[in-house]
């Protein structure tokens, strides 16, 4: 069971990570932890919610956790870029569009994340504790947020 979760969820989460981290090599590390966790836990499973919300909540989970050693322990800067190598095999758009997001506060960036990954709305509200009609509101800013940026793309 397991094995088939892994591969169903490997990139959703991966994908998720980067718009947290907006760092291939973190994004991997925290969708590693991600998944020893869903390993250890997965026998407690109580179906009371979707299986891949559960996944996507212990991701975010993680990845907030992350994100706040970064602000306690800073180790010089934290990337706001992709690394050179890892930059030349994304295509232009889509690094963009992970340094949009990763310029976004941290609730737009755990909803947004979310979103680009189909998760539904009332999943992400039951995620990030908010109510579907406030998480629909708040989706709809930031995709104007991410517009207004894409005009300056490429200037």
């Amino acid at each position: 069971m397991f094995e088939e979760i892994y591969k169903k969820y490997w990139q959703k989460i991966f994908r998720l990570c980067m718009g947290y981290v907006n760092d291939r090599s973190l994004a991997k590390d925290l969708a590693q932890e991600t998944f020893i966790v869903v390993l250890k836990k997965l026998p407690e499973f109580r179906n009371e919610s979707k299986i891949d919300t559960w996944i996507f909540r212990i991701a975010s989970n993680i990845c907030l956790r992350q994100i706040e050693r970064q602000k306690r322990y800073p180790k010089g800067n934290f990337p706001a870029n992709l690394a050179e190598d890892d930059q030349a095999s994304m295509e232009p758009k889509i690094k963009f569009l992970y340094q949009c997001i990763s310029e976004l506060p941290e609730m737009d960036r755990i909803i947004i994340s979310l979103e680009l990954e189909d998760v539904k709305q009332a999943d992400i509200a039951h995620i990030v504790g908010l109510s579907s009609s406030n998480v629909r509101v708040k989706i709809h800013r930031i995709k104007e947020k991410l517009r207004i940026k894409f005009r300056g793309y490429g200037e």
